[in-house]
């Protein structure tokens, strides 16, 4: 008796098993089936004429035999055939009315077939079942990818660092995704973005990243409600991780400041992705689709004379006083390189060695022009009378948008200040 009940124990193993892995019932029991199915399949050359029903609720299986009833002596192959005797007086399902031709079903006792076939369905659930597991893992993290996780420090390697994560799956830190100041011990925890996922060989390889844009997005959906409702988009992000970044943001809202918010107050919610960063600089800045203005942005705390533009190639040539330069390029290039990276822009600084002392800011002629225009100058990057008057006709008229007879009375107005 105990032979016979060793399927079912089996079978309760793997529902439990199931259970805690997550595989949903229907594909357990289609699993179950198909490796019965290929246990009999190799135990009598064919399962074409078994059926095998699974009851889930029981917890067992019942597996039955179509035998075609001949006549007695013609037995030809008697894993699809029975004798008409044989089916008539069948100890286990006797059949007294059958007749040549018909089906008749036998019952199987799995169990009866011995200690190898069940060991050898147990091996055939093992592994179908492990890949159930690996296939959902790769689903699971593959529609992840680019979103936040935590994960303990398990084990260090030299070149990357195992994580594990509350369900105990596998995540890999590779060193040059690590911010160069991150150290860990094992136990450590770790937050970080799913970078990667790939099933190669149906072996589910996921990697992780520090140093990613899109870490830093996270970080900031997580520490600022208003960009996780929606409220404030975040337009781009240039990093150099462990040393500084650039965030350019936008609000949907008129009321809502989205620096300020991203900010917080006495720096509340940018402190906290600052520390998580080792320590790396966030500059937060507003986004325009003015690319003289968001250059100028980008280039902050520098202040700018002038820009010109050439969209064909995406290249910014920047004009600024000599004691502006260095705040432009910044620490090691820090500041031109995240501007570059933030605006698309291939930005080149000039020393603006034309301007001199007599040069004036375009606010010393708001008695003379409208206070509108000058902003629209200043927003193409246009700060003094001289910037404007080495800036051609054309450009004037089309990115600053006013009319070639008001773009006329500018410079007349500018060009008089330095005749005079």
């Amino acid at each position: 008796m105990a032979k016979k009940e060793e399927p079912i124990d089996m079978v309760d193993r793997f529902s439990e098993f199931k259970e805690l892995k997550s595989i949903d019932k229907t594909t357990m029991i289609s699993v179950l089936e198909e490796s019965f199915r290929s246990v009999l399949a190799k135990m009598f050359g064919t399962d074409e004429n078994f059926d095998v029903i699974m009851n889930p609720d029981k917890g067992d299986c019942e597996i039955y035999q179509n035998l075609v009833v001949v006549p007695d002596g013609e037995v030809e192959d008697p894993n699809k055939q029975i004798s008409l005797s044989d089916a008539h007086n069948d100890p286990e399902d006797p059949d007294p009315d059958c007749e040549v031709g018909e089906e008749h079903i036998k019952r199987i006792e799995f169990a009866k077939f011995g200690r190898r076939a069940i060991l050898n369905l147990r091996q055939t659930l093992a592994s179908k079942i492990l890949d159930l597991q690996k296939d959902a893992i790769y689903t699971k993290f593959k529609e992840m990818e680019g979103e936040l996780v935590t994960g303990e420090v398990y084990q260090l390697w030299k070149k990357e660092i195992l994580l594990l994560d509350d369900d105990k799956n596998e995540l890999l830190l590779p060193r040059e995704q690590q911010i160069p100041t991150d150290f860990y011990r094992k136990g450590d925890t770790v937050r970080a973005v799913i970078e990667t996922v790939d099933n190669k060989n149906n072996n589910p390889k996921i990697l992780v990243s520090r140093t990613s844009e899109n870490f830093l997005r996270r970080l900031f959906e997580l520490e600022v409600p208003e960009i996780h409702d929606g409220l404030i988009l975040i337009r781009a992000v240039a990093r150099i991780p462990g040393e500084r970044a650039k965030i350019a943001v936008e609000s949907y809202d008129d009321r809502i400041d989205p620096v300020g918010a991203c900010v917080g107050v006495k720096g509340a919610r940018i402190h906290g992705i600052v520390r998580e960063l080792r320590n790396e600089n966030i500059d937060v800045i507003p986004y325009t689709t003015n690319p003289q203005l968001f250059i100028q942005r980008a280039l902050s705390p520098a202040k700018i004379s002038s820009i010109r533009l050439s969209e064909e190639d995406k290249r910014a040539e920047v004009f600024l006083r000599p004691e502006e330069v260095s705040l432009a390029i910044g620490k090691g290039g820090l500041n031109i390189k995240l501007a570059s990276m933030l605006t698309g822009y291939v930005i080149d600084v000039y020393r603006n060695l034309e301007e001199t002392e007599d040069d004036i800011y375009l606010d010393e002629f708001k008695d003379e022009i409208e206070p509108w225009i000058i902003e629209a100058l200043k927003n193409m990057g246009c700060a003094t009378a001289k910037s404007v008057l080495s800036t051609p006709r054309e450009q004037l008229i089309e990115k600053a948008d006013l009319e070639e007879d008001t773009v006329d009375e500018i410079l007349n107005v500018l060009r008089s200040e330095f005749e005079d």
